[in-house]
């Protein structure tokens, strides 16, 4: 595993991270999420992500990740892992659940840090930006969590561009920098290009990849439909049937063929894709298995692409 330096900061994250996204919650099987985090941590993965409502039910991740940590990362392995947080989607009701607010932000991480069982988490997002609070507001709460220590470094998600270029600076004037922008970025997915990417280098701010493989689509699953047992057959998923498109299949297939020919699976080629571009800090997957990690895992056995390839995926992403 190679860490690459966060931004400008004294942080290196391993190249891929774990995401606690699904398949942790109170409705998982607990040794098997168990399992998944010890073995990442074995095979050099040194961060964890979760959020304040990751589950189900919201908030479970994070509890069985606490067990988790309880259970092997005892005495000075806490010192060895980085652990993110977030809040800024709903987590409970009421007006203070939600959003921007410093009310909510400040609240909700104490409720992570006891869920977790953790004096601090390594860094605290803001997970979305809040139209109605001002951006200050916000910033200002992040910049707390850092100054009460119970934050090493503090970052946002989803925000534009612009909305970047300006928390970055509110935070830069209130002393605590922005460390990490969370981005939503796949070959399906590439609206951080238009922009983002060139703030992030500019104000020096490291950028992690989420949904690196679009909720599976990116993988040999879809090649030839919408599996039974798919996320995009369930109801409650976060991918929906009519996201995968005939259209859309094409693309897979030839991206597949790309991938076959660099003896990679698709999953493979997309996860090694995106690293092609020395912006990207780290890449953050999911794992719904130890052998799905491990997969996963082995993209970094090829990341090298030739022009020939990257016109070729071009062509098809086009």
């Amino acid at each position: 595993m190679k860490y690459n330096r966060c931004g400008k900061s004294g942080l290196l994250l391993p190249e891929i991270s774990l995401g606690l996204w699904h398949n942790f919650g109170s409705v998982d099987n607990f040794e098997n999420a168990e399992s998944i985090a010890v073995e990442a941590f074995d095979k050099g993965i040194t961060h964890f992500d979760l959020a304040n409502n990751y589950g189900p039910v919201p908030g479970s991740a994070e509890t069985n990740f606490g067990k988790i940590l309880w259970h092997n990362f005892q005495g000075n392995l806490r010192d060895e892992i980085i652990i993110s947080t977030k809040a800024g989607y709903t987590m409970w009701d009421g007006p203070y659940g939600d959003w921007g607010s410093r009310k909510y932000l400040l609240s909700s991480l104490d409720q992570s840090l006891k869920r977790m069982k953790v004096d601090y988490v390594d860094i605290f997002y803001s997970h979305r930006p809040d139209p109605e609070t001002p951006i200050e507001e916000t910033m200002m709460a992040l910049d707390y969590a850092v100054r009460s220590g119970k934050a090493l470094y503090v970052g946002i998600s989803n925000y534009s561009a612009e909305q970047t270029r300006v928390a970055v600076d509110v935070l830069k004037q209130l002393g605590t920098p922005c460390l990490i922008h969370q981005a939503k970025y796949s070959m399906l997915e590439r609206w951080v290009e238009n922009g983002l990417l060139d703030v992030l280098e500019e104000k020096g701010v490291g950028c992690i990849a989420f949904s690196p493989l679009a909720q599976g689509l990116l993988t040999d699953k879809y090649l030839n439909g919408i599996p039974e047992n798919s996320r995009a057959h369930n109801p409650n998923g976060h991918l929906k049937e009519n996201e995968v498109t005939q259209e859309r299949i094409q693309k897979l297939v030839q991206l597949n063929e790309i991938a076959q020919n660099r003896n990679q699976s698709l999953a493979q080629m997309a996860l090694a894709w995106l690293q092609k571009d020395k912006r990207i800090t780290s890449v953050l997957i999911g794992a719904s298995s130890v052998r799905q990690l491990n997969n996963n895992i082995e993209c970094l056995q090829n990341l090298e692409f030739s022009s020939d390839e990257l016109n070729a995926i071009e062509k098809i992403l086009s």
